[in-house]
């Protein structure tokens, strides 16, 4: 459901991508690459898709070049599957989020910036106010809080795996519902491919 001439022009032309561009064209050995030859790049080194692909996770935009199928311009027997195509779209864009490594994510991020947040406020607590007669209390809590910090990252960690298997598998489904929807002449891929953007423009 990534549309690859779209990824390759954005490649080509968008400044938030240039450090994928770079690796093209290192790839490729010269400056200048044209549009076919990021797209013969992409399939040759599959890394170049995925960095794309986790650049637009990052940003909170999505790597499904896809809109929703209007409900309204098919026919009947068509109508139960176009709606669970849509629905699956919906929640394969909320939750491609968790398609991010969980170490990569800003989650981890999160829980790092408030451990340290915690260990300064130890710190100044102990030192600054002179609160060394409470200074194991204050330790304590401190290491309360990497425990807890720690047992919500694993939480985290489970979560993002969960949410990226159940990614997977709707992806997977959703592709054969539209190939079966085309098959049958319910619906055209071509007319519901973005070529471009919001986001960026």
């Amino acid at each position: 459901m990534i549309h690859l001439p779209r990824v390759a022009n954005e490649i080509k032309t968008i400044g938030l991508y240039d450090l994928v561009l770079q690796d093209v064209q290192k790839i490729a050995g010269r400056s200048k690459v044209s549009e076919d030859e990021i797209l013969e790049i992409m399939q040759a080194h599959p890394q170049i898709l995925e960095d794309y692909k986790q650049i637009n996770v990052e940003y909170n935009i999505g790597n499904i070049h896809l809109r929703d199928i209007k409900v309204d311009t098919v026919d009947t027997p068509c109508l139960a599957k176009v709606k669970e195509v849509n629905s699956k779209l919906a929640h394969l864009r909320e939750i491609e989020k968790y398609t991010l490594d969980f170490e990569q994510s800003s989650t981890l991020v999160i829980i790092f910036s408030i451990e340290f947040f915690v260990l300064f406020s130890v710190q100044y607590f102990i030192v600054l106010l002179d609160l060394k007669e409470w200074q194991w209390w204050i330790y304590g809590l401190f290491a309360m809080s990497i425990v807890i910090a720690w047992l919500y990252a694993k939480k985290e960690r489970k979560k993002y795996a969960l949410n990226s298997a159940i990614f997977e598998e709707e992806y997977q489904q959703t592709r054969e519902l539209i190939s079966e929807l085309e098959a049958q002449g319910c619906i055209q891929r071509s007319d519901l491919v973005l070529h471009e953007c919001e986001e960026h423009v």
